[in-house]
């Protein structure tokens, strides 16, 4: 596949990309397309709304969007697709990126703890300079992701992930300031169905090891955590059987 990128339904043009390139103001989500569908569409939609609300004070047109998703893809039935509002010509676009399709790397992670946390952790904005440079220290320390937590070792989330921890019986997702992943609220969406439960309550780098097992979501899917920092974390299968089937029994939905 050949990436492409398109603003507002047609082709980049360069002076576009050039515009586009000097400015780090704007919002973002990503998602995997399989056979021209999504999962939590919905989802994506409104993320894209309240972000256009709260960064641009403006409305976000849903069909339109979808429409530029299709167009971008062409003939792509799969693929790995972003989609971002910025400001050019002081309007806000939709720019569309189309990459080849991407899975979840498999796990166990191994993650480091950071002191970092994103500024308005709830937009999943661009230009992020923190995030970014945590994200490469840590895998050059041989880690696959950087843990990010305040000073006090609070966790919040990964630089590209949530992370989750399982007692057994529930799901208990950080309470420190982070985005609300797509695939984390898919799983919580699907778990009427397993008997499974879930809740924010804080939990600190120390307090990871008192739990039977932790994972990570992003737009690729699910991986379990085999690891922080110096401690080793079991892993649950079980409990990776559980989520990755809550996971998958959420519906695609057609772009």
């Amino acid at each position: 596949m050949t990436p492409r990128i398109e603003v507002d339904g047609r082709a980049a043009t360069a002076e576009q990309l050039r515009a586009l390139a000097g400015d780090s103001y704007g919002h973002f989500t990503a998602m995997q397309v399989r056979n021209c569908r999504a999962r939590g569409l919905d989802l994506h939609l409104a993320r894209l709304a309240a972000g256009n609300t709260e960064l641009f004070d403006a409305d976000l047109d849903a069909a339109a969007v979808r429409d530029h998703i299709r167009h971008a893809l062409g003939g792509s039935a799969d693929a790995s697709v972003r989609v971002y509002v910025c400001e050019l010509r002081d309007r806000p676009a939709v720019i569309v990126t189309v990459r080849p399709p991407g899975g979840m790397p498999e796990g166990p992670w191994k993650l480091q703890s950071v002191p970092y946390q994103r500024t308005l952790a709830h937009i999943k904005h661009i230009g992020d300079f923190g995030q970014g440079y945590y994200q490469r220290l840590t895998r050059r320390n041989g880690f696959d992701e950087a843990l990010l937590t305040s000073a006090d070792a609070e966790i919040a989330e990964g630089s590209i992930t949530n992370i989750g921890f399982w007692d057994g019986t529930s799901i208990t997702w950080p309470a420190a300031p982070a985005l609300a992943g797509i695939t984390m609220q898919l799983l919580d969406r699907q778990l009427d169905g397993t008997g499974l439960t879930s809740r924010r309550a804080p939990v600190r780098v120390p307090d990871a090891a008192s739990y039977a097992g932790a994972f990570v979501t992003n737009a690729r899917g699910i991986a379990a955590v085999g690891q922080i920092d110096g401690h080793l974390l079991p892993v649950d299968a079980r409990m990776m059987t559980v989520l990755t089937e809550a996971y998958q029994s959420a519906g695609w939905d057609p772009v």
